[in-house]
């Protein structure tokens, strides 16, 4: 028998597990009815608020190209946030890093530690504790379920096992509403376009499925050591992988199913570099183009590993600037990516250091050229590439 949360009898326990199995019939009825998604959705956050005895619900939904959780439905929340409000999904955001894992993620007081960002939207509303759980579609997270207190709260295992239920109900009816009817399924089944955005769809899930694996071990093994630099190691690995589940989320469904939107990855690469850290701005400026993956891939392993550095050796405590510049048409069919920051420059080149062997390597897996500049007003790594699909 599970343990009653302090002040709680069985009888008490008893009545909350019977409100959660008839609030969850009540979710699984709306869900199979023909009602708009919106709806759906806002009714489910309402539902759970009545399960949990909690004010602050939301539905977050991932967005590849910006690389953030959209606030798509909430119970709660001030004028103008559902459907604007974004948070960072990262895995030092604590639904970033529940939609990063696929695992449920607590936090009992987000101003007594130091391993979650505590963002502007829940200190705007004075919240305190969280929890939240991935939605899931077909095994890889969707987006994320989050309740919010805005007074110190320990929740039970009892209220994790609801959110993951009712969490799998919005997943099954997120999947209904994706699938077409059948009528329309038989006729695009016929088109070899069609039929290729489904097996990429497919890779996609799988793919996304073991990203989350290992990020899953990542976030484990940064619980088992307690060293600064440790975390820092792992988190900077996180990054690199992050890189490359992104590079997976802007495959194109449509020539053989193997290119990337270049820009897009790009910007969307930024958009969660910059998420990472408190005090950097990135601006980015890109031309519209593509590239197959297996050559997108070093392009962005090649802008992380710089902005990394950047953030971690540039700039101090007031932060800094990074400039992100994607150029085509460069000398006879390259491209150009201009990195730059506006920090203190190169103190002491380590040409021995794991990063620049790292990109120095991966310039030449795509036959580029990197060149870096450095002085007491900032640093602008360049690599010039052909642009080869």
């Amino acid at each position: 028998m599970k343990e009653l949360a302090p002040g709680m009898n069985e009888g008490g326990s008893l009545d909350r597990l019977r409100r959660h199995i008839r609030i969850l019939v009540d979710i699984g009825r709306l869900g199979g009815e023909k009602v708009d998604l919106h709806r759906f959705l806002n009714q489910a956050v309402v539902q759970v608020a009545r399960a949990v005895e909690i004010h602050h619900v939301k539905i977050l939904q991932y967005r590849p190209h910006s690389s953030d959780l959209l606030l798509v439905a909430g119970v709660g929340w001030k004028d103008g946030v559902v459907g604007t409000a974004t948070l960072s999904a990262d895995l030092r955001s604590p639904p970033g890093r529940s939609f990063q894992t696929a695992e449920p993620v607590t936090v009992q007081n987000l101003g007594e530690q130091q391993e979650y960002i505590h963002s502007d939207l829940l200190k705007e509303h004075g919240i305190i504790s969280l929890t939240n759980v991935p939605v899931l579609i077909d095994g890889a997270a969707w987006g994320v379920l989050e309740v919010d207190s805005t007074k110190a709260r320990e929740f039970t295992e009892d209220t994790t096992d609801f959110l993951t239920a009712a969490a799998a109900l919005i997943g099954a009816v997120l999947r209904h509403y994706a699938r077409p009817d059948e009528e329309a399924r038989l006729i695009a089944a016929a088109a070899e376009a069609q039929r290729r955005e489904v097996l990429l769809r497919e890779m996609q899930h799988r793919v996304k499925n073991n990203f989350q694996l290992v990020l899953s071990s990542i976030s484990l093994q940064k619980r088992r050591h307690q060293s600064t630099e440790v975390h820092r190691e792992l988190d900077h690995v996180a990054s690199r992988i992050n890189a490359i589940s992104l590079a997976h989320d802007q495959l194109a469904p449509r020539h053989d199913g193997h290119n990337v939107n270049l820009s897009s990855y790009i910007r969307a690469l930024c958009s969660a570099i910059r998420q990472q850290v408190e005090g950097v701005e990135i601006d980015v400026e890109c031309d519209e183009l593509e590239l197959s993956i297996d050559r997108a891939l070093p392009v962005g392993l090649i802008l992380n590993e710089t902005a990394m550095n950047s953030i971690k050796h540039a700039f101090d405590r007031n932060g800094g600037r990074i400039k992100v510049h994607l150029v085509g048409g460069v000398g006879y069919g390259e491209a150009r990516l201009t990195v730059s920051d506006n920090g203190c420059g190169i103190q002491k080149s380590n040409e021995h250091g794991s990063g620049l062997k790292l990109i120095a390597s991966l310039a030449k897996q795509i036959g580029g050229d990197v060149q870096q500049q450095s002085a007491d007003t900032g640093t602008t790594t360049t690599l010039t590439f052909p642009l080869m699909t």
